[in-house]
């Protein structure tokens, strides 16, 4: 997969040219679209023109059969290539689902000495690829509609006043265009993606309903083939991993969102060079408004992809640390409380980062939404400096941290870790025991500082 953000991407897939369409609005010479000349400019060549647009929108929605989906994403189309994609998928037997539900029972078991975050999913279910599919669709509306919204404003927002109201009529067809690109690219990954997932949270977010844990027993199947732990133990493992993200996600409320906001804040940033687009415009003749492979050689020449922004750089920073953070306290709970029951618990650790490393479907998810990788050494560096404040603060001071965003270690921390403990510590760890209750003392005291002279340092409450 692409490491850019949906809408623009070098790939040859079929959908390509049609997504790249959405994004071929960029002027040419003297303002006008798509290198048109305004001098001897025919009106009705703009006529016939979108008359052929039209019609090329309509063949490809019926090729995507009937649909109503509406704004930035065409997610009924996303839905039918995704499941065009998995095929006929069987359902899962019963017996495997009442082995997934054993392990899940059993991981939260031994889960309870290892955080003081208790159980978060009030069920765990087996789903199966089209399950994952319908279960995680409505998040992924969330996460790449930002996205979706800024790349099509932008497109538009980038043509001269004088162009866009003479390509008026086509800017709208344009916006189906976009919809239809964006889920043609979107209903792709999650095709390949929910064919790979292991759990609802193997990707680092809360994509699933709201405390419901979830395993996906074929893929499992399919991770465990040439592991030389048992098939039992696999499925523990990967069951108290899934319930470690659902205590994390269900009892730090401000996680979720936090997430999300952070790919909004990239997608606000998102820029493109269109003086490239419109040197790349000059001298196409109009007709390749109708020719797929014209607008595909076009698109080919990169002229279309998006720079970074410092601002951009910071988003996504912020979201490779929480997303660090968060693999990196589940990687270190389990192993506390599975590390003495099952012996292949560290092999299987290793397996699932090299898993990332080589580009598993976490990296190529988020490659695809938002040009972010998630680096490995990250991720180690995380759970090195949670094993450190365990073993430190202990279990109450490192999960105390999770209370308030404020609290949480940055990138700097994870490089240095061995300071943020010595933050957490220094003075005696009681602290950090409750640290809601330090920020409000700290708000009394400044509220008592603006109110007048002589006041005092409130009680902790």
């Amino acid at each position: 997969m692409s490491n850019l953000p949906f809408g623009f991407s070098n790939s040859d897939d079929d959908k390509d040219p049609d997504k790249d369409r959405s994004g071929g609005d960029p002027t040419g010479p003297g303002g006008m679209p798509f290198g048109f000349n305004p001098e001897g400019f025919d009106p009705a060549q703009l006529g016939q023109m979108l008359t052929q647009f039209g019609q090329m929108l309509s063949g490809m929605g019926s090729a995507m059969g009937p649909g109503g989906s509406t704004g930035p994403v065409n997610y009924d189309v996303a839905k039918k290539l995704a499941l065009q994609q998995l095929g006929t998928v069987p359902p899962v037997p019963s017996g495997t689902a009442a082995a997934v539900a054993d392990a899940a029972h059993l991981a939260e078991l031994w889960l309870d000495g290892s955080t003081t975050l208790p159980a978060g999913a009030t069920r765990t279910v087996a789903w199966t690829a089209a399950e994952w599919l319908d279960n995680t669709l409505d998040t992924w509306k969330r996460l790449c509609d930002p996205v979706a919204e800024q790349v099509s404003g932008m497109w538009v927002s980038g043509l001269p006043e004088e162009a866009r109201q003479m390509a008026g009529p086509m800017l709208g067809m344009l916006g189906q265009m976009g919809g239809l690109a964006f889920g043609s690219q979107l209903g792709q990954a999650l095709g390949q993606l929910s064919s790979e997932v292991l759990t609802s949270t193997d990707v680092g977010l809360p994509l699933g309903p709201t405390g419901v844990a979830a395993l996906l027993p074929t893929a499992i199947e399919k991770f465990s083939e040439g592991l030389e732990q048992p098939d039992r133990e696999i499925l523990v493992f990967l069951a108290a991993r899934e319930a470690a993200h659902q205590r994390l996600f269900v009892h730090v409320p401000w996680l979720r969102q936090r997430l999300l906001a952070t790919v909004e804040e990239y997608a606000r940033g998102i820029k493109m060079d269109f003086s490239a687009m419109e040197e790349a415009a000059q001298g196409i003749d109009p007709s390749a408004l109708t020719d797929p492979a014209k607008l595909e050689e076009l698109l080919q020449q990169g002229t279309f992809e998006p720079q970074t922004t410092p601002e951009q750089k910071q988003a996504l920073e912020r979201l490779e640390t929480l997303l660090a953070l968060i693999e990196g306290w589940v990687e270190t709970v389990v192993a506390a409380a599975l590390g003495e029951r099952l012996p292949g618990v560290a092999a299987l650790s290793e397996t699932l980062r090299r898993r990332r490393a080589t580009g598993g479907p976490a990296e190529q998810t988020f490659a695809t939404l938002v040009g972010l990788e998630l680096r490995p050494r990250k991720v180690r560096e995380a759970s090195q400096l949670w094993r450190q404040l365990t073993e430190a603060a202990g279990i109450d001071g490192r999960d105390g941290v999770w209370a308030h965003p404020d609290l949480l270690p940055d990138s700097t921390d994870l490089d240095n870790p061995a300071a943020f403990v010595d933050r957490v510590v220094g003075g005696g760890t009681s602290t950090f025991d409750d640290p809601i209750a330090q920020l409000e003392a700290t708000e009394a005291r400044e509220r008592e500082q603006r109110e007048g002279p002589g006041g005092t340092e409130s009680p902790e409450k």
